[in-house]
C-alpha cells in the first residue's frame, strides 16, 4: 500500500450510551484531541431536548407552545419558523408562542399567514425584521410560573428546554401525543413538533494511534430513543483533488435505524441496519454486523490499517448530520498539524452592531440609540458614532450612546413625506466606516384610506355591502413612499350586537374559507376579498370595517415600524323578500316563504273542515226506510250517499 495516499475512514456510531473519550484512547491506543478547525466540523439537527412534552388539544380555539431558550453567551443569535400544517384547506388555529430567554437574543422571526401572538421579554429580544405579529410583554416568572400563565390561556400544545439553539423549527398541528396534559419530563423526543439546531457545531476529536501509519477515520456518537423506526440523513462534503483514495464511511446504530447517504466523493460503506444513496433512494443495502462500543469502531477501523482517525463525535438524536472536511486527509503528514486547544476568540460583528441601532422620532427631532451594553457583548470598539454631518457626534449618557438632531440641522434631508440621514460608525476592528440609512416620516404629511369595491377593478368605492354577494378591499398610503412597504396586519367587520364580529385578516392572513387575500395593486396597496353571509335575523342595517396597517422601512430595524387603524362605516343592504330575482334568495327568506306557505295551507284546511262539519244539523238526518220491492235508480244512490258520511256506515242488510 501506499503510505503516501492513504484512504479517509469515517464513522458514525449511534448508541444509546454515553462516550468516555478518554477510556477510549487508552483502549485502542491512540490520543484522541480536538481537530483543527480547518480540518472540519459536524453540524446536526435534532428533535431531541433536555426538558420537553408534547400534548393533543384538538378543539382548542388557540395553540399555545412554550419555549425556553438557555444561551452561554452575553448576545445570541437565533432563527426561529413556524410552520403551518394546511389539512383539507382549513386555515391554522390562532397561536400563542411563549419565548423565554436567559440573555440576549438577536431573533430572525418567520411566520408567514400565521395568527401568531409572540409574548416576550422586549429587553432581552431584538428583531432583525419587524415581526409583523401580535407582541405581548412576558411577565419575569420562573418556569413553572411562566407554564401557568401560558395554559391559562390555552391548553399548552407543547413546551421544551434548549440549550444553545442556532435555529428552531417548530410545526404546527403536529402534536401526536397521547397526553392531554404538557408537563416538562427529561431527555424527550419532540417528533415532528420540533427540529432544532445547536449554535456550535461539534468539533471532531482526532485519534492518532502509535502504531504504523495507516488509513485514516472519523467517527460520531448519537443518543437514539424511543425504539421506532427512523432514517438518519448522513451529508458527507470532502474536498478532495483528483487521484485521492476513497473515504470509509463507518455507521453503526441500532438496527432500526436506516440511513440516506449523500456525500460527493467515492466511498466505501460499513453500516449497521440498511442503506441507500440520494442518488437511488429506493434501492436499500444490507449492512453488517459492527461492535456497538467505541472501542470496537476504532478497532474495525484497525483492522483497514487506519492510523488516524479523522474525528470522532458525540450526537444526539439527529434527523440529518453533516460532515464537513476540507481536504480528504489521507496523506499522511511528516509533522503533525497544529491543534487549536483554545476557541477562536469572539470578534465585531459590524452588520449586527448596525442593526441593534434604534431610530426614535417624535417633536420634530430624530434620536439615534445604541446600548452599551450590547455593544460589550459583541465584543466591538466604537472609536466614533457620527451622523452624515460629522459635527453630530453621539453623547455618551451611561448605558447608551445618543445621537440627537432636528429635522432641520446634521445634514437632514427633507423632503415632503419623509426625513432621512446617515449614521456612521468606525469601529477599530474594521478599516472603514459602517453606515446605515435612518428615516422618520412626516405623518402630517401622510393620508391613509380603507375603500370597499363591489367589483375586482377597484375603479368605485363603495358604502353599501350586501349578504351573499363578493366584496374587495383595498387600503393605500397617499402619497406612495418607495422605501416603505405597506402592509395589511389585521382586519375585522363590525356588524354590532345584532351581528357580532367577523374576523377577516390576523396575523397578515386570511381567517376563515369566505376570505381571500388578493396581489397588491401596480403601487403596493394590499388587498383582500371576503363573502358575506347571514343565517340569523333580523338583519343588520349597518357595519364598521376597521383594519390595522403598518408602513414597514425596506431596510431596517422594527423601530422605524408605523402602525395605523383606518375604518369605514358602511351600509347592509337587506335581500328582496318579495320574490326570487336573478340574484336569488338567501337562506332566510326561502325558509320562511316555505313556512308561510305550510301555515297558510294547514289553516285553510282546517277552517274548510269545521264550516263542512257545522253546516249540517245532524236532527235533519234523512231516515233509512226499507221497502219490499226494489227502489228506483235515483233513490238507491241517495241513500247510499246518505250513509256514506256516516261515522258507521248503514246498509240494506241490517234492516232485514
Amino acid at each position: 500500500m501506499d503510505r503516501g495516499a492513504l484512504p479517509l475512514a469515517v464513522a458514525l456510531l449511534l448508541a444509546g450510551c454515553s462516550l468516555s473519550p478518554t477510556s477510549l484512547a487508552e483502549t485502542v491506543h491512540c490520543d484522541l484531541q480536538p481537530v483543527d478547525p480547518e480540518r472540519g466540523k459536524v453540524t446536526y439537527t435534532t428533535s431531541q431536548v433536555s426538558k420537553g412534552c408534547v400534548a393533543q388539544a384538538p378543539n382548542a380555539i388557540l395553540e399555545v407552545h412554550v419555549l425556553f431558550l438557555e444561551f452561554p453567551r452575553d448576545l445570541s443569535q437565533l432563527e426561529l419558523t413556524l410552520q403551518a400544517s394546511k389539512q383539507n384547506g382549513t386555515q391554522p388555529r390562532e397561536v400563542l408562542l411563549v419565548l423565554s430567554v436567559n440573555s440576549n437574543v438577536f431573533l430572525q422571526l418567520q411566520a408567514l399567514g400565521i395568527p401568531l401572538h409572540l409574548a416576550y421579554n422586549p429587553n432581552l429580544v431584538t428583531f432583525q425584521e419587524p415581526p409583523g405579529v401580535n407582541t405581548t410583554e412576558l411577565p419575569s416568572f420562573p418556569k413553572t410560573q411562566i407554564l401557568e400563565w401560558a395554559a391559562e390561556r390555552g391548553p399548552i400544545a407543547s413546551a421544551a428546554e434548549l440549550d444553545d439553539p442556532q435555529s428552531v423549527l417548530l410545526r404546527l398541528g403536529q402534536a401526536q401525543g397521547s397526553l392531554s396534559f404538557c408537563m416538562l419530563e427529561a431527555s424527550q423526543d419532540m417528533g415532528r413538533t420540533l427540529e432544532w439546531r445547536p449554535q456550535c457545531s461539534r468539533r471532531p476529536s482526532d485519534a492518532r494511534s502509535r502504531s504504523p501509519p495507516g488509513l485514516s477515520a472519523s467517527a460520531f456518537h448519537q443518543h437514539l430513543s424511543p425504539r421506532r423506526p427512523r432514517t438518519v440523513t448522513v451529508k458527507v462534503e470532502l474536498s478532495c483533488t483528483s487521484g485521492d483514495p476513497d473515504a470509509v464511511l463507518i455507521l453503526q446504530g441500532p438496527p432500526y435505524v436506516s440511513w440516506l447517504i449523500d456525500a460527493n466523493h467515492n466511498m466505501q460503506i460499513w453500516t449497521t441496519g440498511e442503506y441507500s444513496f440520494k442518488i437511488f433512494p429506493e434501492k436499500n443495502i444490507r449492512g453488517f454486523k459492527l461492535p456497538d462500543t467505541p472501542q470496537g469502531l476504532l478497532g474495525e477501523a484497525r483492522m483497514l490499517n487506519a492510523s488516524v482517525v479523522a474525528s470522532f463525535v458525540e450526537l444526539p438524536l439527529a434527523s440529518v448530520v453533516s460532515l464537513h472536511a476540507p481536504s480528504c486527509g489521507g496523506r499522511l503528514q511528516t509533522s503533525p498539524a497544529p491543534i487549536q486547544t483554545t476557541p477562536p476568540k469572539d470578534t465585531c460583528s459590524p452588520e449586527l452592531l448596525m442593526s441593534l441601532i434604534q431610530t426614535k422620532c417624535a417633536n420634530d427631532a430624530m434620536t439615534l440609540v445604541l446600548k452599551k451594553e450590547l455593544v460589550a457583548h459583541l465584543k466591538c470598539t466604537i472609536m466614533g458614532l457620527t451622523l452624515w454631518d460629522p459635527s453630530c457626534q453621539a453623547e455618551d449618557r451611561g448605558d447608551q450612546f445618543v445621537l440627537h438632531s432636528a429635522y432641520s440641522s446634521c445634514g437632514m434631508e427633507v423632503t415632503a413625506n419623509m426625513i432621512s440621514n446617515e449614521v456612521v460608525v468606525n469601529i477599530l476592528s474594521s478599516s472603514s466606516p459602517q453606515r446605515k440609512k435612518v428615516h422618520c416620516l412626516n405623518m402630517d404629511s401622510l393620508s391613509f384610506q380603507l375603500g370597499l369595491y363591489l367589483s375586482p377593478h377597484f375603479l368605485q368605492a363603495s358604502n353599501t355591502i350586501e349578504p351573499g354577494q363578493q366584496s374587495f378591499v383595498q387600503v393605500r398610503v397617499s402619497p406612495s413612499i418607495p422605501e416603505f412597504l405597506l402592509q395589511l396586519d389585521s382586519c375585522h367587520l363590525d356588524l354590532g350586537p345584532e351581528g357580532g364580529t367577523m374576523e377577516l385578516i390576523q396575523g397578515r392572513a386570511a381567517k376563515g374559507n369566505c376570505v381571500s387575500l388578493l396581489s397588491p395593486s401596480p403601487e403596493g396597496n394590499p388587498r383582500f376579498s371576503f363573502l358575506l353571509h347571514f343565517y340569523t335575523v333580523p338583519i343588520p342595517k349597518t357595519g364598521t370595517l376597521s383594519c390595522t396597517i403598518a408602513l414597514r422601512p425596506k431596510t431596517g430595524s422594527q423601530d422605524q415600524e408605523v402602525r395605523r387603524t383606518v375604518f369605514t362605516r358602511l351600509n347592509v343592504i337587506s335581500p328582496d323578500l318579495s320574490g326570487c330575482t336573478s340574484k336569488g334568495l338567501v337562506l332566510p327568506a326561502v325558509l320562511g316563504i316555505t313556512f308561510g306557505a305550510f301555515l297558510i295551507g294547514a289553516l285553510l284546511t282546517a277552517a274548510l273542515w269545521y264550516i263542512y262539519s257545522h253546516t249540517r244539523s245532524p236532527g235533519k238526518r234523512e231516515p233509512v226506510v226499507a221497502v219490499a220491492a226494489p227502489a228506483s235508480s235515483e233513490s238507491s244512490s241517495t241513500n247510499h250517499s246518505i250513509g256514506s258520511t256516516q261515522s258507521t256506515p248503514c246498509s240494506t242488510s241490517s234492516m232485514a
